[in-house]
Formats: C-alpha cells, sequence, structure tokens
C-alpha cells in the first residue's frame, strides 16, 4: 500500500454513511445537552429533517425547536408517538427510562427506527427487554455510542482492519478529565463506567472484539459530594490471544484553584508490527479541537504517518450514529451499533461491577449466561 492510498482511506473511514433519503421525519425526546448541542447540531450539519421534539419542559423544548427550526413541538414523547407522519424515534433521556418509551414505540407502526442513547439500560435484562420489543415488531434499534464515530477510532480501526499493525498485544486508554456529570447520575450508585467509561468500555470491543475476561477496580471520587460506588476506576480486558486492553479513568484529574488544569485523553495500541496513538479531543470541548491519530509500522519504515482533519466528536461523531441507523432502515439491515451487539457491552460494564464488588476477574460469559 502506498503512503497517500493509507491516508485517502483512512480520510474516508473517518466519514460517516449517508443515507439515500434525507427528509426522514425525526422525532426528538429530551431536549437536554446531548441532544441541543451535539445530536442537533449534527444532523442540521448532515441537512437531516427533525419533525418533532418533546421534553419535561414544554417552554425548553420550544426554545431548543426555534434554534433549530424543528416545525412541532408537543407536551409529551406520548402525544408526539401519535403522530403517524412520525418515522424515526431518536432519544435522548435518563438510561432508567428508556424502555418505557420504546415498549409505547413499538405499537406504532409509523415508527422504522429507534435510536437510544447510551447505555441503552442500567440492567442487562432491560437491554435485552428494549431488543425484543424492537426485534418482534420489526423496527431497528440502535444506539448512541458515540465515540465509535470519533474520528482517530475509526482511522485506528481502519488501520488495524488492514492489518498494518499486525496482531494487537496491547490496548491502553488514560482519561484524566473532569465529566459534568448529568444531575440524573445522582439517583444511581454506579457513576463512572456507566457514565462515562462505558465509552471506552464499549471501544475495546469496537476494536478488539469480545473479551474473555475483565478485571476492575476503583475508588470514590473525593470531589464528587453524591453517594458512589465507582468515580476513579481502571478497568483491563484479557483476550483468549493474549492481548490486553486497559483504560484508567481518573475523573479527580484537577484539585481545582489554585492548581493548573491538565486534562486529556490518551490512547496507543501497540503490535507486533506497528504501533499507533493519539488522543480525543474532548475533554477540550466547547472549544474545537479535533482528536489526533500517529502510527509507524514495518510498512512505512522509519516515519509516522499523521493524518488530519477538521471534525470533532463533539458533536460531529453524532451525525454517525443517526445517520447507520438510516442506513440500515433503507437498507433492511440491522444497525451497525445494533441493540443486540449494545447488550454485550452492558454485559462488559456488569462484569466490571461484579470484579469491583467481589474483588477478582470476570468472565464475560459468565455474566451473559446467567442474566
Amino acid at each position: 500500500m502506498e503512503k497517500q492510498t493509507l491516508l485517502q482511506g483512512i480520510l474516508r473511514a473517518i466519514e460517516p454513511p449517508l443515507p439515500q433519503k434525507k427528509d426522514w421525519r425525526i422525532g426528538c425526546v429530551g431536549s437536554g445537552f446531548i441532544m441541543r448541542d451535539c445530536q442537533l447540531a449534527a444532523y442540521r450539519d448532515l441537512g437531516l429533517s427533525v419533525y418533532g421534539i418533546a421534553s419535561r419542559t414544554r417552554a425548553h423544548s420550544e426554545e431548543v425547536a426555534a434554534q433549530y427550526g424543528i416545525p412541532h413541538v408537543f407536551d409529551s414523547w406520548q402525544e408526539m408517538l401519535a403522530d403517524p407522519a412520525l418515522e424515526i424515534l431518536d432519544i435522548a433521556i435518563p438510561p432508567d427510562k428508556q424502555l418505557e418509551v420504546v415498549a409505547e414505540a413499538v405499537k406504532h407502526p409509523n415508527i422504522k427506527g429507534i435510536l437510544c442513547q447510551k447505555p441503552i439500560a442500567m440492567s442487562l435484562s432491560e437491554a435485552r427487554e428494549i431488543e425484543r420489543l424492537c426485534r418482534e415488531a420489526g423496527v431497528a434499534v440502535a444506539v448512541n455510542s458515540n465515540m465509535r464515530y470519533d474520528q482517530s477510532m475509526r482511522a485506528l480501526k481502519y488501520v488495524l482492519e488492514e492489518g498494518l499493525l499486525g496482531g494487537p498485544v496491547l490496548g491502553t486508554i488514560e482519561m484524566r478529565a473532569i465529566p459534568h456529570w448529568q444531575t440524573f447520575l445522582e439517583e444511581y450508585d454506579k457513576l463512572e463506567i456507566f457514565g462515562m467509561g462505558i465509552h471506552h468500555v464499549d471501544i475495546f470491543r469496537y476494536l478488539f472484539g469480545d473479551p474473555q475476561e475483565i478485571t476492575a477496580v476503583c475508588r470514590t471520587d473525593p470531589r464528587t459530594k453524591f453517594a458512589h460506588v465507582d468515580g476513579i476506576t481502571q478497568y483491563t480486558y484479557h483476550y483468549a490471544n493474549g492481548l490486553m486492553a486497559t483504560s484508567l479513568d481518573d475523573v479527580w484529574a484537577w484539585p481545582n484553584e489554585p492548581c493548573e488544569k491538565d486534562t486529556y485523553i490518551k490512547w496507543r495500541v501497540e503490535g507486533t508490527e506497528g504501533m499507533a496513538q493519539g488522543t480525543i479531543g474532548w475533554p477540550q470541548y466547547p472549544a474545537h479541537c479535533p482528536s489526533t491519530f500517529e502510527m509507524t509500522c514495518r510498512a512505512f519504515p522509519h516515519e509516522w504517518i499523521r493524518p488530519s482533519w477538521d471534525t470533532v466528536w463533539f458533536p460531529d461523531a453524532f451525525r454517525g450514529t443517526m445517520s447507520s441507523l438510516l442506513c440500515a432502515v433503507e437498507k433492511g439491515e440491522v444497525p451497525e451499533i445494533s441493540a443486540e451487539d449494545n447488550i454485550r457491552t452492558i454485559g462488559c460494564v456488569e462484569a466490571c461491577y461484579r470484579s469491583i464488588r467481589e474483588k477478582r476477574t470476570v468472565g464475560l460469559d459468565e455474566v451473559l449466561e446467567e442474566d
């Protein structure tokens, strides 16, 4: 492979698939930060058609509708589902509330596809119920695991599939950042892995497949005032072929004034034929900070390959999660980030918490087979 061919392949890989039809009538449930600042911004940039919106507060829904030119505001998601013109449902509410919405949505034959927020549910049983309801109703359901569309992760996936790194030996993610926890998380005792770490839990599966075993440890975050199990976490995937993938999620990161801030997310994958590393731009949001990627390998000796792009994780990655769902609906296929696949991500999350609770390494099959 020539260098120019490689760079062109990487830049193609980071672009989301595009549906043939742009005027699918999308109804949005929720008007908080993720919907307002990320999803709707991404849909606008793609030229998609958002038909309606509903949230807990009509005034907030009207404000967001005015910002994005959404023609219909509903008093409730139930009222919106009753509109037969609706075709695609986009849910961005707390994860423990999603099953109720999905269970009602699948009763409406006009609904062709549903995009659930991640995590899809706070338990394996509810995740499986969402998948079952949609499968039996013939409704495509996808999960908004948007880190899979971060540009550096798409680039990494491409070079892994091309075999340029050889067999993966070690993958690492180091996150020293300060998530602004959503207030609804105060209702849960499970904080970091379900709230932020799930991105990394899922991305290891995207890159390398299902692990055989998982080991996790944690401590509480001394700055977070509400009760929780996991504030700062480290979890390691063990694969049958010897590969290890480990993430350190440090949300303490910065003890506040007068200390200087140093927040970042770094990743690295070492293989038998090369290695790749980079950064995730999210900790600098709302500053426009693209993620980065660089690799060195035997195929291109004594040089670094450094493609660049101007798109960013927030909000541009959200183009991919919705557009891939729309492509699946058009083709009658299972979505790329399907609920069926995401059940195994929830299984990995549960394995992490069991490992923490029981102070041992936990097999993924042990969790998936008993629920």
